[in-house]
């Protein structure tokens, strides 16, 4: 174990900003985490834990100290006929776990195919994809307390889960460090294929099965989405805003062809893409920020843009959206300062 000063951030983040941690440690074991935790350094000084860095935005340099698990384990806890229990290191990549759980047969993620970073920051946002979020999927996450390193794990109903929320990003934010996550996946055929025209696309790839399903979520997302080796970006920007039946409604007698999927009786949602490519936002750039081309959603790092060139960028986006539709986008990254 060793705690390095003065860390460039740089292949830390997919945005491909520069920045430095005055500390940084990384862990293979859950021993390690907790001596780490016990270090003068971790003791007076705040606490980030990152996974690939795939969906942070560094405003400025962090003074203080960054985490990152290199815990990669996958461990078959139990299995029955028709369900299979399976623990996955936080720090393994996440579409790694998808496709070993698609080459095992075991149903439930596959949507989720190609979402960058790592299982346990995937726990902690709750991603989603294609009509599947993967709090769907976790039995419990495992935990060390920051303040007391014991162990805890939280039940599926104990996590608060919502779009793009967790417990972990509201009233436990900073408190816990994920170790581990726990699935209860599927052995029977059980598909989600009602978002959009996903079934029509896995069909023609031929039979409904997980290899198909996972070929055809790869190829969409590739098609629509910047590699971040070759374009800094960190996937989705924004979250989908969703609006009351009745604002929906008001906006439709604008705007015949708004797309929109049902929350509820009483909530839509509205694609947050669409809503900024009507701003005209769509392959747009100011300086070294744009727009991407082919998704709106994802504002791209077009060569050495700063963390507060992005999040200026980003700050005009949601005021053309609030200007022409009265909606607030709400940023899906966490902007690091």
């Amino acid at each position: 174990m060793e705690i390095l000063e003065n860390q460039s951030l740089l292949a830390w983040n997919t945005f491909g900003v520069e920045a430095k941690a005055t500390y940084f440690a990384r862990y293979k074991t859950v021993s390690e985490l907790r001596e780490i935790l016990q270090t003068q350094v971790a003791k007076i000084h705040p606490i980030l834990h990152i996974g690939s860095g795939s969906n942070l935005l560094f405003i400025n340099n962090f003074n203080g100290l960054i985490l990152h698990s290199e815990m990669q384990h996958i461990q078959l806890v139990s299995e029955t006929k028709t369900e299979v229990i399976v623990e996955a290191g936080a720090g393994l990549l996440w579409d790694d776990f998808v496709s070993y759980c698609v080459k095992m047969n075991w149903y439930g993620i596959e949507n989720l195919s190609l979402i960058p970073g790592e299982t346990g920051a995937a726990a902690i946002q709750n991603i989603g994809a294609y009509g599947v979020e993967i709090c769907s999927s976790i039995a419990k996450v495992k935990t060390i307390s920051i303040e007391t390193g014991e162990t805890t794990f939280f039940r599926n109903s104990e996590c608060a889960y919502g779009y793009r929320e967790s417990i972990f990003k509201k009233a436990l934010r900073g408190k816990y460090i994920v170790t581990a996550v726990v699935f209860a996946l599927s052995r029977k055929p059980t598909y989600t294929l009602n978002y959009q025209h996903l079934e029509a696309n896995v069909l023609a790839q031929g039979k409904i099965n997980l290899d198909t399903i996972r070929k055809t979520v790869i190829e969409i997302r590739s098609a629509k989405l910047p590699d971040p080796k070759e374009l800094g970006n960190a996937g989705s920007f924004f979250m989908n805003p969703i609006v009351s039946k009745k604002r929906y409604e008001q906006l439709k007698r604008f705007y015949e062809k708004i797309p929109h999927y049902e929350v509820s009786a009483t909530e839509e949602k509205i694609p947050a893409g669409w809503l900024i490519e009507q701003c005209g936002w769509k392959g747009k750039s100011i300086g070294r920020v744009g727009v991407h081309d082919k998704q709106a959603l994802v504002i791209v790092n077009k060569g050495g843009a700063t963390g507060v060139e992005i999040a200026d960028f980003s700050a005009l986006v949601q005021q053309s959206v609030r200007q022409k539709f009265d909606i607030q986008l709400v940023p899906e990254v966490n902007f690091i300062s």
